[in-house]
């Protein structure tokens, strides 16, 4: 006789009231090893990285005074910027010589904006260029003729594939108008209206010699992430290409990347490289001066084109070693710490912590795969995130109770951290790289345990 739905659910129910019983008669707090938590962020960093933080903001490097509290215009703030510079260089293995390393604030969503601002600035600068050697020092006829390359030629473009990228490309269309933005390619539209999969390149829209082409490499909403950099935007043999722009928040330093096929790429650090307070820009030299100078205030009022606040243009914040304004030293010394781990722990760099990610996320996609009755995994196969794990708990026909029990059962065994995002529910384990191997074993285990459980 099949069991009935309910009563599976009450028995299950009871055994998780009588574990989390048992669980804070034992512990009546849990520590900090009882916890693997699969927040999406701000995420967990390693236990021995926060030890030192909390010694240094105390005191520094006995200085008698803590890091937060030292100036950021000393030469141990510069310091402590320049090896994290030096360090994220040396992991990813790019070259500082061809690449500028920025600490910004106002986090992913305002890079939105500084993209939109400083890439769109650069094309302005490189046009007007052109004209000025065309039509020598005639200031009203290259003005005349920058207002209709603007009006004609200007294209921002935009490959949406979930909640985030759908974010940017809305900014772009809210700071410089929608006929500038162009919509490449919405993944909504082979998907039923939701996001999960990645339109094939043949069929996406690239604007001819756009000022950027923005993607979000992996959506940590929706658990979608590009599985290679697009072949349709790599360079040629010469390095000629569309300008690029990414946004690696939720999977930075938990794979290789091609940096050198791209302009910009930024992130939050609050993921894979420390706390939440300061986001980092890797903008290629050439859109920095002396190759390129931002066009100024009244030219863009001329042209009738945003102009952008001082803190979020690239040149002015480069130019000062990221310290144009009070930056916060102590978060850019925890992300140091944390890529100082990193290149201790891999001497092969980036691969070694890419291997520990495919293989933490085999195990869970794993699990999930071997319960077809029990789990849906959301996104579609091909453009499954290794970061970022959405999947509905569908047994006995009550998503919502089913998840919910499922959550209960996780948080009595210290598997924290697991609920969907507000926007689309469900349940979510935001593999980085801060959970360790046997985290995402326990997660495994327990995906099986409840799946024959129920």
């Amino acid at each position: 006789m099949p069991r009935h739905p309910l009563k599976t659910r009450e028995l299950l129910e009871r055994v998780i009231v009588i574990n989390l019983l048992c669980y804070k008669t034992h512990n009546k707090m849990p520590s900090r090893a009882d916890i693997t938590y699969f927040g999406a962020g701000p995420a967990a960093l390693p236990t021995d990285v926060l030890e030192a933080a909390s010694k240094a903001l105390l005191d520094y490097n006995g200085t008698g005074l803590g890091i937060a509290e030292h100036s950021h215009r000393s030469e141990l703030a510069t310091n402590i910027i320049n090896e994290a510079k030096a360090d994220l260089a040396n992991y990813l293995e790019f070259s500082p010589e061809n690449y500028e390393v920025i600490f910004m604030q106002a986090g992913g969503t305002g890079e939105f904006a500084a993209s939109v601002y400083n890439l769109v600035g650069a094309w302005v600068s490189r046009q007007h260029a052109a004209l000025k050697k065309e039509l020598g020092d005639d200031e009203e006829a290259i003005l005349a003729a920058l207002r209709k390359k603007v009006e004609t030629e200007l294209k921002v473009d935009y490959i949406v594939t979930g909640g985030w990228s759908l974010k940017a490309y809305q900014e772009a269309q809210r700071l410089l108008g929608p006929e500038y933005v162009n919509l490449v390619a919405d993944a909504r539209t082979i998907n039923d209206g939701k996001f999960g999969k990645i339109p094939d390149e043949s069929t996406w829209k690239l604007s001819k010699d756009a000022a950027y082409v923005y993607f979000c490499d992996n959506e940590t909403v929706d658990g979608v992430e590009f599985p290679a950099f697009p072949s349709v935007l790599t360079p040629d043999a010469n390095g000629n290409g569309p300008i690029v722009v990414a946004d690696m928040s939720s999977n930075i330093l938990s794979r290789r990347i091609p940096v050198n096929n791209y302009s910009l790429i930024f992130f939050g650090a609050q993921k894979n490289l420390g706390s939440t307070g300061v986001t980092v820009a890797i903008l290629k030299k050439s859109f920095l001066p002396p190759h390129v100078v931002q066009p100024s205030a009244p030219l863009l009022r001329k042209l009738g084109l945003p102009i952008p606040p001082i803190i979020l243009q690239y040149e002015i914040v480069a130019k000062n070693n990221s310290l144009y304004n009070t930056l916060s030293i102590f978060d850019v010394y925890i992300a140091g710490q944390v890529l100082k781990k990193l290149l201790n722990t891999y001497p092969d760099k980036v691969d070694g912590q890419q291997a520990v990610a495919e293989k933490k996320a085999s195990l869970i996609y794993g699990a999930l795969e071997a319960h077809p009755d029990v789990y849906r995994v959301v996104p579609d196969k091909t453009v499954r995130s290794k970061m970022n794990i959405c999947f509905r708990v569908t047994k006995n026909g009550d998503t919502d109770e089913t998840e919910k029990s499922f959550l209960k059962a996780a948080t009595v065994l210290g598997l924290t951290g697991l609920k969907g995002h507000r926007s689309v529910g469900g349940i979510r384990a935001s593999n980085y790289n801060s959970i360790p191997l046997e985290g995402a074993e326990k997660l495994a285990k327990f995906v099986h345990d409840f799946a024959k459980a129920s």
